[in-house]
């Protein structure tokens, strides 16, 4: 094997690649290209032809392109416009390109000529079986390439000799370049038959997926042909018999997909009941099921969003204007609001709002979602005890519905509405299941990104709508439901809140309603103050919208019937309009007195003082306890005698005092149930009271839970109680010393005025409390 090495100008081809025994022609237009040319028509009309591994490169060096090139003779040059020459040339045969002799008017190449290393080794026996095999996949390739010329395929299934053969099918078969490149790099013949028989193989492949596609293609293109011609017929069928309507449906139902905002998942299942519907007779049962079931997947907002308010200062001026007081509520609402901005996706909060009736939990609502530009649903839920309220029916039953969490998304048309759930602690359950529940799905932010409703059958996303529980007792709601939401206490009003409230709200509220002119209607601060501690007796403002609304009433038939230009209702006419007064608040007894102690308690409504008396009898040790009292409230009666028997000596009690004695604890307003402990510390004072005979000053009032080691523990309804005991007039409220926390967080204007003692024991309370 005998390798020359020559050195000659090359030119570096974009795209082709020239073999030996071709004869070809091409375009060259690069400047040093041009000159090598016109070098090679100078010397012997030699010339390399290599391909570059990259057509964009203009100036290309040693890298850029193959190590095998064809050397070629040029047997025509003819100039064309934009100084291009359109070469023709005549490949010989291969070789190595090994460097370049510097030189920067044409590329001058350091070649090797190769030869094959196997051309006298090769048996006759093994080249036939080589041409052979070759013509078979050769006529299999011009059986699925029936458009390939007969008369180039009958010259090259007359050679008969394996170089020859493979080089021609190499030359007139459409292989890419890289192909014929790595056939011209191919060293030995059995690698080029090999490389041969591997890309006939693969192009006899491709001819047959193609011709495979080709009749699949076909067949789709005729069954659509004979589905239009069955459905034009239907439709002219269904026209004769009056039920054009329906296929109208249908069209409209398919256009409709077309424009909703869903997933793909979404829009197949949609087609597909559409096709159901489609093939079942209109006096079919099912019609108006499947009907209603598409017409409710059609309207539910799958991905349309509304677009948030991103206005932090326009948010907070709303909630404001809209609501007095309320501030953690509008806090919590305005960094969720911060958040969104700085992040636009993340799971929207869950909050349940907890309060006494009237004090705005629910009203607020609205006023969030007008903050926020949000639609606003609301679901009230009390009352509700079937699960398929919250999780739809299946569709198998007649009159099935999706459930009401779905329907708010319908109603609201958005993905991301605020959604009030009303009295969430007034759900129930029953055999249908537990409506509590199924609302564990629904408030939770790692599941309802993908809420199962039973009608839709389709996963719900519920991870973007603003959820809002309302509850007027946390007691009531089972613990995992609690512990999907975001608890924010809504405390009850104080005397100075209800005036600002019915200033700012109520009263042009009321008026509005009631035609009534600005001017028309004046109320006193006096009479405002007198409606709210005389004639009502609630946490929120429910009653006192009442209130406003019946003199409003009032006032409207004065102006009519008596010609009154204006009504003024002031404390001393109130009577008039009103009645006389419904509540009368105890206040602080004059006196000091033995066994009588003043209590706090929190109810519904707010809190309340609780005069709690003790009486001692002659007797036989009896312990007795009225004022319809709950279990746990007579238990704490239990600890505190139970501690006053232990410190007895220390206030020299006689040790058969408690054999001798009968012990009698009543709280008036015997008609009202109480109950709870946080009137332990009260009632042992009283009882030490009334055992030692020494007073307890008037001016005090006290709460807290006591243990049998008389340790006072913390008690819930601070802010009411305060309030009570405010409105009460008495000045020194004990308070355990764990709940001064909770003290700090109530506004100044409950606290001002209260001298608030923290207390840990009962000797703190039995020293602050009795007279010394």
């Amino acid at each position: 094997m005998n390798n020359d090495i020559k050195i000659m100008p090359a030119v570096a081809l974009r795209g082709t690649t020239i073999l030996p025994g071709t004869i070809v022609h091409f375009d060259v237009s690069r400047e040093r290209s041009v000159r090598a040319i016109e070098q090679a028509m100078l010397q012997d009309q030699m010339v390399f032809l290599v391909a570059q591994k990259d057509a964009l490169v203009e100036e290309p060096v040693l890298a850029d392109l193959y190590k095998v090139g064809t050397i070629a003779k040029i047997k025509q040059v003819v100039k064309v416009p934009k100084n291009i020459r359109r070469v023709l040339v005549e490949g010989l045969e291969r070789a190595e390109l090994i460097g370049f002799d510097s030189t920067e008017e044409y590329l001058e190449a350091e070649i090797m000529t190769m030869t094959d290393e196997e051309e006298t080794e090769l048996p006759p026996a093994a080249r036939e079986a080589m041409v052979r095999s070759i013509h078979d996949m050769f006529l299999a390739y011009c059986k699925e390439n029936p458009n390939f010329s007969k008369e180039i395929a009958g010259q090259i299934l007359d050679i008969q000799e394996i170089e020859k053969l493979l080089e021609q099918l190499n030359i007139n078969l459409s292989f890419s370049m890289e192909d014929k490149q790595k056939f011209l790099e191919l060293r030995s013949l059995s690698e080029r038959y090999e490389w041969m028989g591997t890309l006939l193989s693969n192009e006899i492949n491709i001819a047959q997926i193609r011709k495979e596609l080709q009749r699949k293609i076909k067949e789709r293109i005729d069954k659509n042909q004979k589905e239009y011609i069955l459905r034009e017929q239907l439709k002219l069928i269904r026209e004769e018999l009056g039920e054009d309507h329906t296929q109208t449906d249908i069209d409209n139902f398919k256009k409709s997909v077309g424009k909703i905002k869903a997933s793909k998942e979404v829009k197949e299942k949609i087609m597909e009941e559409i096709t159901r519907f489609q093939n079942i007779g209109i006096n079919s049962s099912e019609s108006a099921v499947m009907r209603g079931y598409i017409e409710t997947l059609l309207a539910l907002p799958w991905d349309k969003v509304s677009r948030d308010n991103q206005d932090l200062k326009k948010a907070w001026d709303i909630l404001e204007a809209d609501h007095y007081g309320l501030e953690k509520v509008k806090e919590r609402i305005m960094e969720f609001l911060a958040v969104r901005v700085l992040n636009k996706k993340g799971h929207s909060p869950i909050l349940c709002l907890v309060g006494p009736p009237g004090t705005g939990k629910t009203s607020i609502g609205r006023s969030i979602a007008t903050a926020l530009d949000k639609k606003y649903v609301r679901l009230s839920l009390g009352g509700v005890r079937d699960e398929a309220e919250i999780r739809g029916h299946r569709r198998t039953y007649v009159g099935a519905m999706p459930g009401r969490i779905v329907a708010g998304l319908k109603q609201a048309g958005v993905k991301n509405p605020l959604m009030v759930l009303d009295e969430i602690d007034k759900v129930s359950s029953d055999y249908k299941g537990d409506v509590s529940s199924a609302l564990l799905e629904v408030l939770d932010a790692e599941q309802n990104y993908r809420f199962a409703d039973h009608y839709v059958e389709l996963p719900v996303d519920l991870s973007e709508v603003l959820f809002l529980a309302t509850a007027n007792d946390i007691q009531n709601i089972p613990r995992p439901l609690l512990d999907r939401m975001e608890v924010i206490e809504v405390s009850s009003y104080t005397e100075n809140e209800k005036m600002h409230i019915a200033k700012e709200h109520l009263i042009p509220k009321q008026k509005s309603a009631h035609g009534i002119r600005e001017e028309q209607l004046t109320i006193s601060d006096g009479a405002l103050a007198d409606i709210i501690s005389k004639y009502t007796k609630e946490a929120g403002v429910r009653s006192l919208e009442r209130k406003i609304g019946e003199i409003c009433r009032k006032a409207a038939r004065q102006i009519l019937e008596e010609k009154k230009d204006s009504v003024s209702v002031t404390s001393e006419n109130l009577t008039d309009f009103l009645g006389n007064g419904k509540y009368t608040f105890q206040m602080a007894n004059q006196t000091d007195e033995v066994g009588i102690v003043r209590g706090l308690a929190w109810t519904s409504v707010g809190g309340d003082t609780l005069q709690i008396e003790v009486n001692l009898m002659p007797g036989k040790g009896e312990f007795v306890l009225t004022g319809q009292l709950g279990d746990v409230m007579k238990e704490s009666a239990q600890a505190g005698i139970s501690y006053i028997r232990s410190v007895a000596l220390k206030y020299g009690i006689a040790g058969d005092f408690f054999q001798k004695h009968d012990i009698h604890i009543h709280i008036p307003e015997g008609a009202v149930p109480k109950d709870g402990p946080s009137a332990g510390i009260t009632m042992a004072t009283a009882m030490l009271s009334a055992i030692t005979g020494i007073p307890v000053k008037a001016s005090v009032a006290m709460t807290g839970e006591i243990t049998l080691r008389g340790r006072v523990l913390p008690i819930g309804g601070l802010k009411e109680k305060l309030l009570a005991a405010k409105n009460a007039h008495l000045n020194t409220v004990l308070v355990p010393a764990q709940n001064k926390v909770d003290v700090s967080e109530i506004s100044k204007e409950i606290t001002d005025g209260l001298r608030i003692v923290y207390v840990e024991h009962m000797r703190e309370v039995l020293e602050e409390a009795l007279v010394k």
